[in-house]
């Protein structure tokens, strides 16, 4: 019983070796390496230009080509915290703009309350994140 376990967990391990060296692949045949590249040396070019620190913008862009391949997409939470900011710019309800009524009425007292605070700490990680975006230019 024990080896077919182990065979199956090998499998899918073989699988997603696979797949990651697809992935690596296609990279190599696009010059993603060399994009990555260019991109660095002009954002980074540009910060100094505009007195930015290299450094955060070389970090952060550094977190984006990680993002890419892991095969990440933005944060859907994140866009919607992003539009609003972008549209009306930090509001007094933004935790009441993004909470999900339908579901915050299916809560008990405990779960509307731990919602909340979970609503409120990943909007505060979204806030801190836009305006490092901002303030790198992006």
């Amino acid at each position: 019983m024990e080896n077919v376990v182990l065979w199956g967990i090998a499998g899918v391990i073989m699988e997603d070796l696979k797949l990651m060296a697809r992935a690596a692949k296609r990279r190599l045949k696009t010059d993603f390496w060399g994009n990555c590249k260019r991109n660095f040396d002009k954002n980074a070019s540009e910060a100094k230009e505009m007195g930015i620190s290299e450094i955060k913008v070389k970090s952060s862009m550094k977190g984006r080509v990680k993002s890419a391949i892991r095969g990440e997409k933005q944060d859907e939470f994140y866009l919607r915290v992003k539009k609003l900011l972008d549209e009306e710019g930090e509001v007094y309800d933004a935790i009441g703009r993004l909470t999900d009524r339908e579901y915050y009425e299916t809560l008990s007292y405990e779960e509307k309350q731990r919602y909340t605070l979970d609503l409120s700490n990943r909007y505060l990680a979204a806030l801190q994140k836009y305006k490092k975006e901002k303030e790198l230019g992006f």
